[in-house]
């Protein structure tokens, strides 16, 4: 029934715009902070998590530690350019409303990344309020780029599988 609402009440659009609005903002200033410093280097947080990941009650699960140390590591170059670059973007696909629900998808995955890590900062925060924005889905874009770009992009499928039906009945 909260999930109905939070979908399709036309009066919870503008809260839920307000709140993408700040999640957007917190992505986007995040994500500009390190790619305009130029110094972004992910190697010391993936280390310190990795640390992290011993003892009876570790503070990073052993399973998350070792892909951090088996995959994340060794493509740390990568890493310093998908964080940054992921942050901002999401940040700019909240604040635009464009693939709102992607994009928030997106922004929780990296949140729940970093508290995988064990930093906690504003993570939990922002993963609760990210849910909202993620429950709701078109609604969290309806004062946005979502409004006329979602049911285009419809329009543009059904078209595309319409046409395919046709040519395979042919």
């Amino acid at each position: 029934m909260f999930i109905q609402f939070l979908k399709e009440n036309r009066f919870v659009t503008l809260p839920l715009t307000i709140l993408r609005f700040y999640l957007g903002w917190q992505w986007l200033n995040a994500g500009w902070g390190k790619i305009s410093s130029g110094k972004f280097d992910a190697s010391g947080f993936m280390v310190g998590a990795v640390k992290n990941m011993s003892g009876e009650h570790p503070v990073v699960q052993p399973w998350w530690g070792k892909f951090l140390k088996e995959i994340a590591l060794p493509y740390v170059d990568l890493f310093n350019v998908i964080v940054p670059w992921g942050e901002f973007l999401v940040g700019l696909g909240l604040l635009l409303g464009i693939f709102t629900s992607f994009s928030i998808l997106m922004g929780l995955t990296m949140n729940f990344a970093y508290m995988l890590s064990g930093t906690t900062s504003t993570n939990p925060q922002m993963v609760l309020l990210g849910m909202f924005i993620l429950l709701a889905g078109i609604n969290a874009g309806k004062i946005g780029l979502d409004r006329w770009f979602i049911p285009l992009l419809g329009k543009l499928i059904y078209k595309k599988s319409e046409n395919e039906q046709i040519s395979q009945s042919a």
